[in-house]
């Protein structure tokens, strides 16, 4: 008999298909929020996030654009400061997933007084001397989240923050740190560059493969998943074919959304992911793109341990009879997106460091073929390599 448990975000609400700045003066309103802070990365900031905080209004209280792609630690201890300054009572997440996580991680640094980068230290994932039960702080001002990627950062109380110093990315988590709203507005992923919504959208595509290629069955979070999967391939094409296809953005923002909700089973993500923080951590490759180079070579790597349920992926992507290795490599190059490691300028001088950091992801213990040591993560990168 099946048996587990499916966490849902503590969210209040998903709007979608409606101007962002309309439904955030409703938001404020209804949370009784006058003093709004954007957070934003530089090259939105004089453009969305500027027309955004224009249409606010006084409502708007200031522009924060220190945050970088992976979130640096000083970028996030800057915005909290300059939060604390603005008095701002609600933080307004606009971009993707480095802009989301970082405003995430200021929230508990502004929760717990934190006010320099080393100050985060006790709080990040994991065990050891001095770490803070995080969990058990009390929360204070909160975020709203209008993504312009795919990243699906918004739909998790994690966040991934980098320690430039150390060149490696560290979790952060506390139950209310997901947005308490999302706003899905089609219209402001317009202006993000083709490659980042091409990338995310593929990073979102590895949310719902892996999910699906999961040892472990969970049937809620596996609908959650195909439907997922079948708008993203959908949506995708269609907005390569015509990038102003508002309809075809919402499809994959839907797509996205279901994508990621899947992983509130508790299954965990798979190796694809483990190797893609790896090579985004430590070797900046965003993550989007590592979906296109390390997702196709674990198929691969996996398929005789899972030909059923990759003939699903196959199925839902409208490549039946292909190797989902295959479909997923053929989707990322029609979208213009590197495939091998050569591309993004890794070479196999690298791959056994790459394999054993790899190896302390807790994604090397959820795929469909056992993960055994670092030398089988050599070799999903050999393949990964061609």
């Amino acid at each position: 008999m099946l048996s587990g448990t499916h966490r849902f975000p503590r969210q209040d609400q998903v709007t979608y298909g409606r101007p962002a700045a309309e439904v955030l003066k409703e938001l404020a309103a209804s949370f009784g929020a006058h003093r709004l802070m954007i957070v934003t990365t530089a090259s939105l900031a004089d453009g969305l996030a500027a027309r955004t905080g224009a249409a606010l209004g006084d409502l708007c209280v200031g522009v924060f654009s220190g945050t970088s792609a992976h979130s640096p630690r000083e970028g996030v201890i800057a915005g909290a400061n300059e939060a604390r300054r603005l008095q701002a009572d609600l933080l307004v997440a606009l971009g993707g997933g480095s802009a989301i996580d970082a405003a995430k991680v200021m929230q508990l640094c502004l929760w717990a007084g934190l006010t320099r980068p080393e100050h985060l230290d006790p709080y990040r994932a994991g065990r050891g001397p001095n770490r803070v039960k995080v969990a058990d702080i009390p929360a204070g001002v909160r975020m709203v989240a209008v993504p312009t990627t795919l990243s699906a950062a918004e739909f998790t109380p994690f966040a991934g923050v980098t320690d430039a110093a150390r060149h490696v990315k560290e979790g952060y988590g506390h139950p209310l740190l997901a947005p308490r709203a999302v706003i899905l507005d089609p219209a402001m992923t317009l202006s993000t560059p083709p490659m980042l919504w091409f990338s995310t959208g593929l990073k979102a595509v590895d949310h719902a493969v892996e999910q699906l290629c999961n040892p472990t069955r969970a049937p809620y979070a596996d609908a959650l998943a195909e439907d997922g999967l079948r708008r993203l391939t959908r949506g995708l094409a269609a907005t390569k074919a015509d990038p102003s296809d508002l309809d075809a953005r919402l499809d994959c923002q839907f797509g996205m959304w279901l994508a990621m909700s899947g992983v509130g089973s508790g299954r965990g993500m798979g190796p694809s992911h483990a190797i893609g923080h790896t090579l985004g951590g430590s070797y900046g490759v965003p993550h989007g793109i590592t979906s296109g180079i390390a997702l196709p070579a674990v198929l691969k790597w996996s398929e005789t341990a899972a030909r059923d349920r990759q003939a699903l992926v196959s199925d839902l992507m409208g490549a039946k009879g292909l190797p989902a290795s295959e479909a997923v490599k053929r989707l990322a190059a029609g979208l213009g997106l590197p495939t091998d490691l050569a591309s993004v300028g890794i070479g196999r001088d690298a791959f056994q460091a790459i394999a054993d950091h790899t190896m302390h992801d807790g994604g090397v213990r959820t795929g469909a073929r056992p993960i055994g040591g670092p030398q089988d993560i050599v070799e999903i990168l050999e393949i990964a390599a061609s």
